[in-house]
């Protein structure tokens, strides 16, 4: 499941960290590509032992610690990798799939991309991901998000002109199996939208009852 999310940051929010980052160091992002993704990798990165690094992983996992559509759709029980990602013209990534692991510990079950810069700023730079049949391209504005399974094959396309500034990361979900994840967004969207035109109902302690079952089982 691929899933929009809006409003992760304000846009004056998403500024705010855009000023910083652009006084920070950046390095090649090829240091953090596996070795199957370093040839197609043509992008930099904000080296992890910049001072502001570890503020703005902190902020980032805050807020989504706090956002209901990210929390609901993926699940998660560790956002344990944090990337600051900048594109600039003829800067590409290529097709490929994101680790499975990472280090060392961590599975990563979902991938998501937090837009910064403003789509009217900066050609090309699409977010690609695959599905069974079609490619979808996503160019959000900046401070939305954007979530998907790890699994997919995806790339983000040449800068034209302009640059292209992200934040990427991974989760480990406290529930690996994509579908499953989808089942319980789905009764938890269902559950909700009772609530707020009924209340509390039969129905709406049915759907929670199921839904809090299947959580119980399917967690790892």
């Amino acid at each position: 499941m691929v899933v929009e999310i809006p409003n992760v940051f304000t846009p004056e929010e998403a500024k705010d960290i855009l000023d910083k980052l652009s006084e920070a160091e950046f390095i090649d992002g090829k240091k953090t590509a596996g070795w199957n993704a370093k040839g197609v990798k043509n992008n930099q990165q904000l080296k992890n032992s910049d001072p502001r690094a570890a503020v703005l992983k902190d902020k980032v996992k805050s807020v989504l610690s706090k956002n209901l559509l990210f929390q609901s759709t993926v699940r998660p029980k560790s956002i344990h990798t944090l990337l600051f990602s900048r594109y600039e013209v003829g800067m590409a990534y290529g097709r490929h799939t994101d680790n499975a692991m990472m280090g060392g510990t961590w599975r990563s079950d979902v991938s998501f991309t937090i837009f910064l810069t403003p789509p009217e700023t900066y050609t090309g730079g699409e977010l690609i991901i695959e599905g069974p049949s079609r490619e979808q391209s996503y160019r959000l504005a900046a401070g939305c998000a954007i979530a998907y399974p790890s699994s997919t094959l995806h790339r983000v396309a040449p800068i034209i002109e302009g640059s292209r500034w992200a934040i990427v990361g991974w989760v480990q979900s406290w529930v690996r199996d994509p579908a499953k994840r989808e089942i319980l967004f789905d009764l938890d969207t269902a559950r909700r939208s009772i609530f707020n035109s009924q209340g509390k109902t039969n129905d709406f302690d049915l759907i929670s009852k199921s839904m809090t079952n299947l959580l119980r089982s399917w967690m790892d």
